[in-house]
């Protein structure tokens, strides 16, 4: 496995990939064509991505460390960077490859001088929550939507880059 910036020629496949790992987890098609378009928040984010030995990609990151995916949203203060959109495919999941991009956007934030990292997941992503608290990301305020969803919230420091 690789993990690497991706390409604009790998967007479509990115976000292709990344809709099918959240199919079943999110509450409305609308929120599956946002994730699947990467090209929209590319030029303000660093989108990370596994690739196998073959070069198919089986996951990606959505990293933010100075702006946001929602332009309209608040800034991120300097010492932050916010994961965003963690998606492995389906039929590769369960080989490290989630946990291999957070690692790698950790190392990404701290080149960047960031402190700590932060996200949100959803109560459904049961797999996600336990692989972010092995990594030692402690629960932070939750973020409650204008329609009462609740995205749970993550955090953690971040220390010496990861081995």
């Amino acid at each position: 496995m690789l993990i690497r910036d991706a390409t604009p020629e790998e967007h479509d496949e990115i976000g292709r990939v990344t809709a099918e790992a959240y199919r079943g987890f999110v509450r409305d098609e609308a929120y599956l064509e946002r994730i699947a378009n990467v090209r929209e928040r590319a030029s303000r984010t660093r989108i990370l991505v596994a690739t196998d030995l073959d070069g198919a990609i089986v996951g990606s990151l959505t990293l933010e460390l100075s702006t946001r995916v929602n332009p309209a949203d608040d800034p991120l203060e300097a010492h932050r960077a916010h994961i965003r959109m963690l998606g492995v495919s389906p039929a590769a999941q369960s080989r490290g490859i989630g946990r291999a991009l957070m690692r790698a956007a950790e190392d990404r934030a701290r080149d960047e001088g960031k402190t700590e990292m932060t996200l949100h997941t959803t109560q459904a992503m049961v797999a996600a929550q336990r692989m972010y608290e092995a990594l030692g990301y402690e629960r932070m305020a939750d973020e409650i939507l204008p329609d009462g969803f609740v995205l749970l919230g993550y955090r953690k420091e971040l220390g010496a880059p990861s081995v």
